[in-house]
């Protein structure tokens, strides 16, 4: 079971630190105060190999004086005596540095919108045993689809976290959230082959975990990767699914949506708000509001309500993310996108739920309209796609080759090459199927024009 901090302490400490900051000469000040707990089984080679417990408390406190700002934090938050340490520390390290002429104030009071299904107490009641159960589950129903299967790696997990931010400008919230998941890699293998892992996941803010279809499901995607076939160099329709939208959008699209990377010139973008960039089947949100999902919060790392963003409507870029230091470069309002690490970190921009919206196509009318194509599940390599350009080169392993609208084999030596901001333009279909994938709420897509190296 958690034990977790009471709102009304961690919304006390850092309104405390504030009070602190602004009493030793700060203009203004902000308190970030972090309780994480997080429990995890491990498995490795097929085996429940280790249990841990983590638990990081801290605070952080941001100051302001003459343009300049200091940062400093804590992972003590049980003595009084230390919120007025961070907050010296805070005041030496702004003085120390050059005043920002783009600094335009820590942001206003605004009112919270409630968000719903990110808490579940039965999440913070779980023992590690109720876990180990789980991961047993999952281990159970791999072996039972078929002995050819292997699981390498994964695990069972549950967290809370709770956090509370404060600033000069009269903001004092608390959020508090729920999570457990599971996940397992697999291989399998025969007399003639050895196939490359496969991955399947669950994750929900509610105890809504379903083990035995992770381990069933990355068991029957390992079985049928065995026997690849060579591919030929060609050009072809791709379905590519959440695994590998994640993987190419992270490293690319959500990178240039970011409106500092529009304000460095290091987001091909700039200028291009109100513009044709993407095919017209393809429609985004940044939804920091939306039911249960992984990265839903009352409010973004600087206190800021977070909302719902439209980027992308029909192909047409329509907004970029902003944090409230961005925003006010642009003459705009933040759009509550600013995060942090933990309580470590000054804030910065990301997306919260990137929601690719469904299309109205279910899976098999996807594979009967790729015809003779491709169907993506991972991507290798995509962290070295250039976030300015567009460009990528990354290997598909394993994918899946469909001819006549049915998935046939699995293929072996592949890569896609191309360019992220051309593929965007490229999609002609999109599947009704979404699930959450980390911070993507995406479907399949179909994207035609993909180049396909083979070997």
């Amino acid at each position: 079971m958690v034990a977790v901090l009471e709102k009304n302490f961690l919304i006390s400490l850092a309104e405390d630190a504030v009070k602190s900051a602004l009493k030793l000469g700060a203009s203004e000040a902000e308190a970030y105060v972090y309780d994480g707990q997080a429990t995890n089984i491990g498995i490795d080679l097929g085996q429940i190999s280790k249990t841990h417990r983590i638990i990081d408390r801290g605070l952080g406190i941001r100051v302001i004086v003459n343009k300049t700002v200091g940062f400093a934090y804590t992972n003590i938050i049980s003595n009084p005596q230390t919120v007025e340490s961070v907050a010296t520390r805070a005041l030496s390290a702004a003085k120390a540095s050059r005043p920002d002429p783009d600094w335009h104030g820590l942001p206003p009071k605004k009112p919270y919108r409630a968000t719903e299904d990110t808490f579940d107490s039965a999440i913070v009641d779980l023992h590690p045993e109720d876990l180990v159960k789980a991961a047993t589950n999952m281990l159970d129903a791999a072996g039972e689809e078929n002995p050819s299967v292997f699981p390498i790696e994964g695990g069972v997990g549950s967290g809370y976290v709770a956090n509370a931010i404060a600033n000069s400008n009269g903001i004092a919230a608390f959020d508090r959230g729920t999570i457990a998941e599971c996940s397992l890699a697999a291989l399998a293998k025969n007399s003639t082959s050895v196939t490359p892992v496969c991955f399947e996941f669950d994750a929900s803010r509610k105890y809504l975990l379903n083990p035995i279809w992770v381990g069933s499901e990355a068991a029957k995607l390992a079985i049928s990767a065995l026997e690849p076939k060579p591919v030929e160099t060609q050009t072809a329709k791709v379905i590519l699914t959440q695994f590998a939208l994640q993987d190419l959008f992270a490293y690319t699209l959500m990178t240039a949506v970011k409106a500092d990377s529009v304000q460095r010139n290091q987001s091909p973008f700039k200028d291009k708000l109100g513009t044709q960039i993407a095919s017209e089947n393809l429609s985004i949100y940044d939804d920091g509001l939306y039911p249960g999902g992984l990265r839903t919060a009352v409010f973004d790392a600087e206190g800021t309500p977070q909302q719902k963003t439209i980027l992308i409507k029909n192909g047409v870029l329509q907004n970029f993310l902003y944090d409230t230091y961005s925003a006010r470069k642009d003459g705009k309002e933040s759009t509550g996108n600013a995060v942090r690490a933990e309580y470590l970190s000054t804030p910065s921009i990301a997306p919260s739920n990137f929601h690719i919206l469904p299309g109205s196509k279910t899976p098999s009318q996807l594979l009967t309209e790729a015809e003779d194509s491709f169907i993506i599940y991972y991507l290798q390599g995509a962290h070295s796609s250039n976030p300015v350009s567009g460009e990528f080169s990354v290997v598909a392993n394993p994918c899946w080759k469909i001819k006549n609208g049915e998935i046939t084999h699995p293929c072996r030596g592949v890569m896609l090459a191309g360019n992220i901001f051309d593929l965007l333009k490229n999609i002609i279909a999109v599947g009704v199927n979404e699930r959450q994938m980390g911070s993507i709420i995406a479907p399949w897509v179909l994207v035609e024009g993909m180049k396909i190296i083979g070997k």
